[in-house]
């Protein structure tokens, strides 16, 4: 079971566009939470010059089944030219817990 779920990040630089992004995803099923953490600093290359911004990371509680349609969702959403999008397999939990992301993104 616990194959099934990953874990997928992206970042926002406003807190009102991660809090959307969230909530979005949640509302469409596409994932069965979200978590926002506090701001954070990023420092990246962007244009052959190194920046640094402040950043909201969003974790996308969701189900290998459901990751395409969620990517597509978060590209089509996210205001960034190239959004960060990585994903993280989860390798254990509570069956009660993975059992709960697994009915919550079940398609209708």
């Amino acid at each position: 079971m616990a194959n099934d779920i990953v874990i997928a990040q992206t970042t926002s630089d406003n807190e009102e566009q991660a809090k959307a992004l969230a909530w979005g995803a949640v509302e469409s099923k596409l994932a069965a939470g979200v978590h926002i953490d506090a701001p954070i600093t990023a420092f990246y290359w962007w244009k052959n010059k190194v920046e640094t911004a402040q950043e909201w990371r969003i974790s996308y509680m969701t189900t290998t089944d459901r990751l395409p349609a969620l990517e597509a969702w978060l590209h089509e959403k996210h205001p960034y030219d190239i959004p960060q999008w990585i994903t993280l397999p989860v390798a254990g939990g509570s069956e009660a817990y993975l059992s709960w992301v697994i009915e919550e993104t079940a398609q209708d």
